[in-house]
């Protein structure tokens, strides 16, 4: 059963429940039938009832041996229903057509208070099996009726045999039934393991489940639908970014290359360069190979996972932002503080890299300004007192590789702003960036957290 499909599985299920149900209903039934027919079979022993003289002469009469009696003292035929009288000691008095075995229940109803009574299973001399009522006479005798079982054993076998075939049907309909409910039901699966195996075989992510209703199928049809569209976006956003650093990249490596077959050349050529012409190619070489450590050292900043990112912990968040602003100070920026305390859970190593880029931004865009950073209340302001940035390029500041117009002949790879928002963003928090009023453009950066430590 665990190596079969999960729709033969559901039919066995199904068919085994039923089957269940079945029996455990048959079997009560038969009890039910059973119980009632021993019931009125009781209670037809109970109308048996004799002529008081008959027993009173069939008692008188009675001897260590049986005595048959045909209605004592009268001479008349015996009874039709099978009866007997039994004294306490054992000796019985056959006063119908049929003796009827004595068993110890018959001497203990005979000794027993007047009236009383006892129904059991017993049997005829001939071996016949009958239902006995014993009662008592208050003539130190009971008196014993039976009747044969056969009837109500013949009943209930005839009900076994009925109950037996409603079962065998009742489960091979069932099992029918299963069948036609697994495949209705599963038919929404099947739909979902073709469309998963063609994804399988072909890696084509834009494959859609329609969804229909809102049970759990459909709740299933719709997840698997959300992730292939995740897993595309995933993607798409892989193949942009190894485009988009491509394309970043063979810019200084074709400078590099340049540089270096000119440096070769003139060594391979016994044709020295000038003195000056070659010192600039090597300082131009070095600059190159900075902005390749700082595009590859973005690039990986870049491509961490949502999940593989540092171990975050609380921190004074105007510590980081004091930190970032002495690492500009010593790359040459003018930056002025104003910071107030606020407790964030974080990353320090990629909030610090966060805060940094957008105070190299601004000082980038306003060389000869003050870059003003402000921490108030949560809200990092980092401004600038440049030209600003125009309205239409605002919407994609913080897009991987995007730049500018006027930012293309400045140095840079285009992913720090990226660098930025992802960093925020694993922080829980937002950022923008936008014209200042009296020119300028300022960052503002909302990260959640307190005024005092949890700890």
């Amino acid at each position: 059963m665990r190596k079969g499909s999960l729709r033969s599985r559901m039919t066995i299920l199904v068919a085994a429940a039923v089957a269940i149900a079945v029996a455990i209903s048959a079997v009560g039934c038969w009890y039910i039938v059973r119980r009632e027919l021993s019931y009125q079979l009781n209670e037809s022993l109970k109308q048996i009832h004799p002529p008081w003289k008959a027993m009173n002469d069939a008692a008188r009469h009675c001897s260590d041996q049986p005595v048959d009696t045909g209605g004592p003292g009268d001479g008349g035929p015996a009874w039709a229903e099978p009866m007997q009288l039994v004294l306490a000691n054992g000796t019985r008095c056959v006063m119908g057509n049929t003796a009827i075995k004595v068993t110890p229940h018959d001497k203990t109803i005979a000794t027993s208070y007047p009236n009383s009574q006892e129904f059991y299973d017993g049997y005829y001399d001939d071996g016949t099996p009958v239902r006995v009522l014993a009662t008592n006479v208050d003539k130190g005798a009971a008196l014993v009726v039976a009747r044969p079982l056969a009837e109500l054993n013949g009943t209930l076998r005839n009900l076994v045999l009925m109950l037996a075939g409603v079962a065998a049907l009742g489960v091979l309909v069932a099992a029918g039934a299963g069948l036609l409910v697994s495949r209705t039901a599963l038919r929404p699966v099947g739909r979902l393991t073709k469309a998963v195996e063609h994804i399988a075989r072909t890696e084509d992510l834009n494959t859609r489940i329609p969804v229909r209703g809102n049970d759990e199928i459909a709740r299933l049809s719709a997840s698997f639908n959300a992730m292939t569209t995740a897993l595309t976006g995933s993607r798409e956003r892989q193949q942009q970014l190894v485009a988009d650093a491509g394309h970043e990249l063979r810019t200084p490596l074709t400078t590099l290359r340049t540089n270096i077959d000119l440096l070769l050349r003139s060594e391979q050529t016994g044709r020295s360069l000038d003195p000056g012409a070659k010192q600039r190619l090597l300082v131009n070489v070095k600059a190159q190979f900075a902005e390749l450590s700082t595009l590859v050292g973005d690039l990986l900043q870049l491509a961490r996972g949502d999940t593989d990112h540092e171990p975050h912990i609380e921190l004074e968040l105007s510590n980081v932002v004091r930190a970032a602003a002495e690492r500009a100070r010593l790359r040459g920026a003018a930056v002025a503080t104003d910071l107030a305390p606020w407790y964030v859970v974080g990353g320090p190593a990629s909030l610090e890299r966060a805060v940094l880029n957008l105070i190299d931004n601004a000082a980038k865009f306003s060389p000869d300004g003050e870059v003003q950073v402000t921490l108030r209340q949560g809200e990092l302001t980092v401004r600038d007192h440049g030209p600003g940035i125009p309205e239409e390029d605002l919407p994609h500041v913080f897009e991987r590789f995007w730049r500018s117009p006027a930012a293309r002949g400045l140095p840079g790879s285009g992913l720090g702003l990226a660098i930025v928002a992802q960093a925020v963003a694993e922080t829980g928090g937002k950022v923008r960036l936008e014209n200042a009023p009296g020119g300028g453009a300022i960052a503002i950066v909302e990260l959640p957290g307190n005024l005092t430590p949890h700890s």
